[in-house]
């Protein structure tokens, strides 16, 4: 007999954070083996060199990039998956690190904010070369899905109140289900389609707002009003007090030679700073004139030292530095404020700015890291608790276009959306999009306190690593009311499940949007009836959630594992393959999932 050979479908995992865990049990419960490590030093017992994948996704970068090295290292055809903040460290690795892939999980969570926070109806991507659109609208009245948007594929539907199942999220259904009016209807076409049904795509940019000079400087204004320290404007109003009765009296009393108003107004502004040059005399004049230059000489000295100390308070000390975001919010509208300065919040930060909207951003931390970036992107900053009422308020939440609480606290982000939920009423049309971590947390805000934004961050980023180590190339990520989607593209491996299998014969929670065959053109939209070939790439949307689903399509194009002795192993493959490729076709009142 023949050598047996034993394809090994190990996955090694590093981390002990949310991510990395959520990662591994979703992976062990889809039926993978799973070691986990610690350090590098772990990578030889776990077996690297015959591993399916090394997922590194902790939180620590130095530990990420030490595993993921060495698992290269150690095996060059092993897939590395690695979690890398740092910018300059993950552009490095990506050029050297073969087969796998480097994220950062605040390049892979931001977008979904954005989009959330702007209330973006439409989520562009390139796939096979053709720019897609997943768009939503309400349905406008009660019909099928068919008779609304005749050739576009739907994504999601989100039943509304005059549906019977009001909530209801239904992912990738067929054509023929009935919406009612004021359904949340998720469809996906082509750009140029879209476009010509009359459908626009909104832009993704927007202009920030200028106000003319004269505009900045009544805004300049009033902030510094509003900032100088109170007892500044009485001090000013009686050093102008002073210099006005002290030019009478010289004026009128001063005998030697008759002082013109002019001379009077000129010593008198020279004895009140304490410049004197000499070109008047006194000491012929009367004891009261003499007696009151005396007073006018103290007076003078006392209110030039009170006006300084007041100028100097209000232009260099740190009172001022911290309240410059507040001057510059005063009269902000139509702005997003970020609440949060960690490394998602930057990226939102940097991504609104750049897509040309006012940005503000709430932070509590003086010393925070990220001061420098917001600093050059020109955001001002306040700062302070955002929990407290005060706080929201001196923002301009109630004239904001929205809210983005992003910060690393889940506590905090839910305290926070409820005190926003107090300022701006339950029933406001501000979005507030809140940041946690875990799904189910996620979906307990969004039950119990009515949040229809809320984005768990382990269901943001843990389909990028799966997938990577997986072999999907995943393209995105967006979501449909409470539900997340992944956009992805995967090849189809000889003698794997997906190797001749029909369409109608894929996962309900799965849509295919377009086929690439290396000898003909993309197949866009391919019918229920067609069939998936070795060597197809096949684009995919799956809602993700549980992720079994995204695992198992996945799987069914992996190539089977290699079990067979000498000539048995094609026999094995081809009852494989007739085992999961049934010839019964469907009922007819089977759901029209692709076409």
């Amino acid at each position: 007999m023949g050598e047996i050979f034993q394809f090994h479908r190990e996955i090694i995992v590093s981390g002990d954070d949310r991510l990395s865990k959520t990662i591994a049990d979703e992976l062990r419960g889809a039926g993978a083996r799973i070691i986990k490590i610690n350090t590098a030093a772990d990578l030889l017992g776990a077996g690297v060199h015959r591993a399916r994948a090394v997922v590194c996704a902790g939180p620590n970068d130095a530990v990420n990039l030490e595993i993921a090295l060495l698992a290269r290292e150690y095996s060059p055809n092993v897939r590395v998956v690695a979690r890398l903040a740092n910018d300059v460290l993950r552009e490095a690795v990506t050029a050297v690190n073969g087969p796998g892939a480097i994220l950062d999980v605040a390049d892979l969570a931001a977008p979904s904010l954005v989009e959330a926070v702007l209330s973006r109806n439409a989520h562009q991507f390139d796939t096979a070369g053709i720019e897609f659109v997943v768009w939503g609208s309400e349905a406008p009245h009660n019909a099928a899905l068919r008779e609304i948007y005749a050739d576009l594929a739907p994504v999601a539907v989100v039943h509304g109140k005059n549906s019977p199942t009001p909530g209801e999220v239904v992912p990738c259904p067929g054509r023929d289900l009935r919406v009612y009016a004021g359904d949340w209807t998720s469809m996906i076409g082509v750009k140029d389609e879209l476009e010509a049904r009359g459908i626009t795509v909104p832009p993704s940019t927007a202009t920030r707002s200028h106000h003319s000079r004269v505009r900045r400087a009544i805004d300049a204004a009033r902030a510094m009003r509003d900032d100088v320290n109170p007892l500044l404007f009485p001090s000013l109003a009686f050093a102008l007090f002073l210099t006005c009765g002290s030019t009478a009296v010289e004026h009128f009393a001063y005998q030697h030679q008759q002082m013109s108003w002019m001379d009077a107004l000129y010593f008198t502004s020279e004895t009140i700073t304490t410049v004197r040059y000499g070109e008047f005399g006194f000491g012929q004049e009367s004891l009261f004139l003499r007696l009151f230059n005396v007073g006018l000489m103290f007076g003078g000295a006392i209110v030039t030292a009170i006006l300084v100390a007041f100028l100097a308070d209000l232009m260099l000390s740190r009172r001022f530095v911290q309240t410059v975001g507040l001057r510059r919010v005063r009269h902000m509208r139509d702005h997003i404020v970020v609440i949060g300065l960690g490394s998602i919040g930057v990226r939102v930060v940097s991504d609104l700015t750049a897509a040309g909207y006012d940005v503000l951003v709430i932070e509590p931390n003086t010393n925070n890291r990220f001061l420098s970036t917001v600093a050059e992107l020109d955001v001002p900053v306040i700062f302070g608790d955002s929990a407290m009422r005060q706080t929201l308020e001196a923002a301009r939440v109630d004239r904001a276009r929205g809210v983005a609480v992003v910060t690393q606290d889940d506590m905090e982000n839910i305290e926070t959306g409820i005190v926003l939920l107090e300022i701006l009423g339950s029933d406001t049309k501000v979005p507030i999009v809140m940041r946690v971590h875990g799904r189910a947390l996620s979906t307990a805000v969004n039950r119990r306190f009515g949040f229809e934004n809320v984005r768990s961050i382990v269901d943001l980023a843990a389909p990028w690593f799966i997938g990577a180590a997986m072999g999907l190339q995943v393209l995105g990520t967006f979501w449909v009311g409470q539900r997340s989607f992944m956009v992805g593209g995967m090849l189809v491996a000889p003698g794997s499940e997906l190797d001749g299998l029909r369409m109608v014969d894929l996962s309900t929670q799965t849509r295919v949007i377009a086929i690439t065959r290396p000898e003909g053109p993309v197949r866009l939209r391919p019918r229920r009836d067609a069939l998936l070939k070795a060597g197809d790439t096949v684009y995919i949307i799956i809602i993700i959630g549980p992720y079994r689903e995204l695992i198992a399509t996945l799987r069914k194009g992996q190539p089977p594992p290699v079990t067979a002795v000498n000539g048995e192993r094609a026999a094995r493959l081809a009852a494989a393959r007739s085992a999961h490729r049934p010839e019964v076709r469907p009922p007819r009142w089977a759901p029209d999932l692709q076409a």
